[in-house]
């Protein structure tokens, strides 16, 4: 098992906190190799409540990126104001 540092922003930490998950900065224990979209999964949540993925401060909208040992996670839900959007690196997903 690896150890990540996991957070949830927004309406997802409503979602979390009804199905009595921690959202904020709890110490996971996952399976080496674990994708960000496994990771979502394991949430119970759909992939299109995600938008985006803070890894260790950076985003990545590749939800086949590999998490690693220690790394720090955060899901970003949709609906992030429009001027952040760019600056986050999520121009053109939709």
């Amino acid at each position: 098992m690896i150890s990540i540092t996991f957070n949830a922003f927004s309406f997802l930490q409503k979602k979390l906190k009804q199905r009595n998950c921690e959202f904020s900065n709890p110490d996971l224990k996952i399976e080496p190799g674990t994708t960000i979209e496994q990771l979502i999964l394991k949430f119970h949540l759909k992939k299109d409540e995600v938008e985006g993925v803070f890894v260790n401060g950076k985003v990545v909208i590749d939800f086949d990126t590999v998490i690693n040992d220690q790394d720090r996670v955060a899901f970003i839900p949709p609906g992030t104001p429009g001027p952040y959007r760019v600056m986050l690196g999520f121009l053109n997903k939709k």
